[in-house]
């Protein structure tokens, strides 16, 4: 048989998975197979080569008994547990299960009581309002079946979280590099190096005398499933894990413009080239040509390239066609200076800080974060003690770290009562005076109800240094009611922020239903911080709403809602959101050291 792939590997663990709920197997069982699936998709190398060198049990979640069943399903295209399965139940009702809001317990009660065993004909009898006779179901649920049907026909691929793919993007580098010819520049581009949420697929860039060497290279790493096509002008490829990979080449002379085009969006790049045509100039991956004279001229820097058109340099989280190119239009002194050489367009010159034009912000960097006032430890649903993760902040350089654990009725468990709180805040009082160095804050993350009220009275809420609060339950109601309800928060007067404002989990679970414009509003009206939550699966708010929160006059937070000492470095991914959002140190409140920002609560306003 051929090879399978990692794709195909780990959709035959996870119909397994999912034929053994709907045959009530115990939920650990299910579990091991979703995650043994998980494991095999995300995988970076070939899983295949693995099971066949007895060394698929190197991957997270599975063991002896899942390197054996790899093993018969690449022998013989299925496996024992599969076949017998398979003959129980309907190959459709694996679909239906796996519809959002179904799951395989409802999949099977509609196949027992109404026979349905295909997506076809659920939609056809939940249009027939037959689904709400269904014992415990009703016209809620037939509704929401068919937004599940229609939602899952209109989904597209789905995209890999931006971490993943800078890690992908680094590896497939690293492995180019080692025999790489020796003139070789090599590097990420793409919306990877516009730091965006998630990417369908990997841009890299290369500059080389010898191209063939290099892309003859992509077929032997091994990460590469296959390749679609490889020339002196790049390769196209497809990793184990079903990401596609697209390698341009130029020669050395060239970089500036292969990196440029090859970084910005589809619509940045075409305002440039609309822009650079109406002063004569043709803009590609190869030169800027000019008409009056057929001269095209090579850029070894993106500098030269922008200094050419006109432009002061530009970030590239910042290249989505926002208002960055007129913002970044030179003045003809500047235009001057930048033809003759002096703003550093010199071959091997650095690119001068967006700062240097006027138009442009200086963006936000990491270094300029001075604490972080979110964070969780095994008070709640942590991993790491109060002492713990305040070491670890203070080792990434904070000055302060606020303990903010889910409160009383975070609704998944490991909450924190109101008596614990107590307990909690006399604990972090004592590992602030044993930890020198940093500032240890007494939080909570305090959970909206749905009627906006939070589940802490205010005497215990006055105690604390900082609470921010979140919405953790209801996410379905009305847009009408998410934002009385939001707004009541905000105007609490012991809330400092409201923390993942808009509730997204990126590819996986849309924003709740807000008016955003109302949200901003109050939030600038009452002085509550509005929070930009790192954790790579967030980036909430995204940098669209973080920019349009700021221009609204709302103070913003970056917190990496770290569950362990070592997700505090999460707050990479949402100073990248930030810098996306055009937002400068200024703009962020936790830039400013704690006796600066602690006046700036509205608990310590009310309270002077």
């Amino acid at each position: 048989m051929p090879d399978l792939t990692n794709a195909a590997i780990a959709d035959a663990l996870e119909e397994l998975g999912d034929l053994y709920e709907l045959d009530g197997a115990i939920v650990h069982r299910v579990l091991a197979y979703r995650n043994a699936a998980r494991a095999v998709r995300e995988s970076s190398v070939s899983v295949v080569a693995l099971a066949r060198a007895g060394r698929a049990t190197e991957l997270a979640g599975i063991g002896d008994t899942l390197q054996q069943k790899i093993v018969t399903l690449l022998q013989t295209g299925t496996t024992p547990s599969s076949e017998r399965l398979r003959a129980q139940f309907p190959p459709g009702l694996v679909e239906i299960a796996r519809l959002p809001g179904l799951g395989p317990k409802r999949a099977r009660l509609l196949h027992d009581e109404l026979g349905i065993h295909s997506l076809q004909q659920l939609r056809e009898a939940a249009l027939a309002q037959r689904l709400r006779g269904v014992r415990g179901l009703g016209p809620k649920f037939e509704a929401n079946v068919l937004s599940a049907l229609e939602e899952s026909f209109n989904r597209a691929a789905p995209r890999l979280l931006l971490p993943a793919a800078i890690e992908l993007g680094e590896a497939l580098i690293a492995g180019l590099r080692e025999n790489a010819p020796a003139d070789a520049t090599i590097e990420l581009a793409g919306s990877t190096r516009r730091m965006v949420d998630a990417v369908k697929d990997i841009d890299v860039i290369a500059t080389t005398a010898e191209p063939r060497e290099l892309t003859d290279l992509v077929a032997e790493l091994e990460q590469i499933e296959s390749v679609a096509s490889s020339g002196a002008a790049g390769a196209r490829a497809r990793t184990h894990s079903g990401v596609s990979v697209d390698l341009r080449v130029a020669r050395p002379e060239q970089h500036g413009n292969l990196l440029q085009h090859f970084t910005g969006s589809a619509r940045h790049n075409a305002a440039l080239r609309e822009g650079a045509v109406r002063r004569g100039l043709h803009v590609s991956e190869y030169g800027v040509r000019e008409d009056a004279n057929a001269r095209t001229h090579t850029s070894a820097t993106e500098q030269e390239v922008y200094d050419l058109l006109g432009l002061a340099w530009i970030e590239p989280e910042l290249r989505e066609d926002r208002g960055e190119l007129q913002a970044a239009i030179l003045a003809p002194a500047e235009r001057a200076r930048g033809a003759s050489g002096k703003r550093g367009s010199a071959k091997g010159a650095k690119p001068q800080p967006p700062s240097a034009h006027e138009g442009l912000p200086r963006l936000i960097a990491e270094r300029d974060i001075r604490g972080d006032l979110h964070c969780h430890t095994i008070a709640s649903d942590g991993r790491a003690t109060i002492t713990e993760m305040g070491r670890a902040a203070r080792e990434r350089g904070y000055e302060y770290l606020a303990i903010t654990d889910h409160s009383a009725t975070h609704g998944f468990g490991n909450d924190v009562s109101p008596a614990e709180l107590r307990a909690q805040i006399e604990r972090i009082g004592e590992a602030n005076a044993r930890l020198e160095g940093i500032e240890l804050l007494a939080g909570s993350e305090v959970n909206i109800l749905p009627d906006g009220s939070l589940d802490y009275e205010d005497e215990l809420l006055a105690r604390l240094d900082w609470a921010i609060a979140s919405v953790h339950t209801a996410f379905a109601i009305s847009e009408q009611a998410m934002t009385e309800r939001m707004i009541a928060a905000i105007e609490h007067p012991l809330v400092d922020a409201i923390g993942h404002p808009t509730g997204r989990l990126i590819e996986r679970r849309a924003p709740y239903a807000l008016d955003l414009d109302a949200v901003f509003a109050a939030a600038a009206r009452t002085g509550t911080m509005l929070e930009i939550n790192a954790n790579p699966n967030r980036r909430d708010l995204s940098d669209v709403n973080a920019r349009a929160a700021a221009r609204a006059g709302v103070r913003l937070l970056i917190n990496s809602d770290a569950h362990r000492t070592d997700t505090l470095a999460n707050m990479r991914w949402g100073v990248a959101t930030a810098r996306r959002a055009w937002l400068g140190a200024a703009d962020v409140a936790n830039t400013r050291p704690w006796a600066q920002l602690a006046p700036l609560r509205k608990r310590a306003r009310s309270s002077s």
